[in-house]
């Protein structure tokens, strides 16, 4: 038996392909690909407030939409990372492409069975396209250009997410949530048919906005499989070097820290999220579409932010900056938990806004210097996402015993995860330059 010969990415070698007229389409489809997931993962936050009214569930019961849905980005960021390492990029991103679209088709039929459980596949089902959406877009754009800019790089490219999260809820509000809230007096004061008629339609008016999302995403499905994506050219070499390994990886200090700082990241930007409208619902007595108004005020700030942030990098390095942010987050965070009325909710706002740099810089710095390795490392901060199950969960946990307002105090603790990293990074940086000096 001949041995498998090593393979070198080109692109990693070249990373002048960003200015090749080729890539050009493939790269405009790419930042897309943020777009897209972020209004996946935000159309997640109308759901939990939705499927709490249609199918009366706990805050702990409407946590499985995120826990089955982060589920999915944490089985298969590995397989995604195999996909690349194989067939390249379009191979992924067309794979995630056609994922998402499946996912999405099938709330139609669980909408016509009224089936939550049905929901929740079809919701792992896009995830698992979203994780090889994430862990093709994200290293593509930080290998192509300049290393020393990757983190800015990766930042601007972002800047689609937010957007994609804003349309998200915009959809979600003006489409799905249909305004109607019945107390439980007034749902027990129903008959039982006209009850069954009231979440049944409910449940239904998912159906036609996600068969809308599917035949889009397979249109971008299509289009990505007829054009040229960098990185997708594998050669063979005699160097003799073995290909890299997750052992390889691991033995990467910052590469782990910032898998645990993504892990407790994403699990505070989800529980944030995900109980912003039933926050307002339950602090100021507002209804659904008001709860979603102030979603939709912190996804714009969450944009803001992001373009802001990016502009300071220039000035200020990215970790301090980062530092800084998930400093002034957790301390929102904890100010929502303390505080009463719009006061609370105003903080609890506001932390979008500094929430806005954080996954992209806390990911360009755990893949930064690993080279050939760097679509390893990708995936498994990749998999830290899980972070939006398992702190999601925790967080409608508390809720139910201690209160909405008290569950605020999760997110914050995981902020302050993220700040121990930004510092750990900052100490590790200077004493690189003073060994330099």
């Amino acid at each position: 038996m001949h041995a498998a010969p090593d393979i070198v990415d080109e692109n990693i070698a070249d990373p002048a392909g960003i200015g090749d007229r080729n890539y050009r389409p493939a790269l405009v489809i790419t930042v897309s690909l943020f777009f897209l997931w972020g209004m996946a993962n935000n159309l997640n936050d109308i759901l939990i407030a939705h499927f709490r009214k249609a199918f009366t569930l706990s805050d702990f019961g409407t946590s499985f939409v995120q826990q089955v849905f982060y589920l999915g980005y944490f089985i298969f960021a590995i397989p995604a990372s195999a996909v690349l390492r194989r067939y390249g990029y379009k191979a992924g991103i067309v794979t995630g492409l056609s994922l998402y679209a499946a996912g999405a088709l099938l709330f139609y039929p669980a909408a016509l069975l009224s089936a939550y459980q049905l929901f929740l596949f079809a919701l792992f089902v896009i995830a698992a396209g979203l994780a090889f959406l994430e862990t093709s877009a994200n290293p593509l754009i930080t290998e192509l250009g300049d290393p020393s800019t990757a983190t800015r790089r990766l930042n601007w490219a972002q800047a689609a997410n937010p957007l994609g999260a804003i349309s998200g809820i915009l959809i979600g509000r003006n489409f799905i949530l249909s305004g109607i809230e019945h107390d439980e007096r007034a749902l027990s004061a129903m008959s039982d048919a006209a009850r069954t008629a009231f979440l049944q339609s409910e449940v239904q008016a998912v159906a036609v906005p996600y068969l809308v999302i599917a035949g889009v995403v397979l249109l971008f499905a299509v289009t990505a499989a007829f054009l040229r994506f960098p990185g997708g050219v594998r050669r063979e070499t005699g160097s003799g070097a073995r290909p890299g390994s997750f052992a390889d990886v691991l033995r990467r200090p910052r590469l782990v820290g910032a898998v645990v700082a993504q892990f407790f990241y994403v699990g505070a930007q989800v529980g944030l999220w995900s109980y912003t409208i039933r926050y307002a619902q339950g602090n100021l007595g507002v209804s659904e579409r008001g709860g979603a108004d102030a979603l939709f005020a912190s996804l714009i700030l969450f944009s803001v932010g992001r373009f802001a942030g990016t502009a300071l990098m220039a000035r200020i390095a990215p970790v301090r900056l980062l530092a800084v942010f998930a400093a002034i987050s957790a301390g929102l965070a904890i100010a929502a938990a303390t505080l009463d009325g719009h006061a609370g909710l105003y903080a609890l706002v506001a932390a979008s806004f500094f929430m806005s740099i954080q996954f992209p810089t806390i990911f360009a710095l755990g893949v930064e210097g690993l080279g050939p390795l760097r679509r390893l490392g990708s995936s498994l901060i990749i998999m830290a996402i899980i972070g939006g199950a398992g702190v999601t969960a925790l967080t409608g946990w508390v809720s139910d015993r201690a209160g909405i307002s008290t569950a605020m105090l999760v997110p914050a603790v995981c902020f302050a995860v993220v700040f121990v990293f930004a510092m750990a990074c900052t100490r590790s940086d200077a004493g690189s330059t003073k060994a330099m000096a």
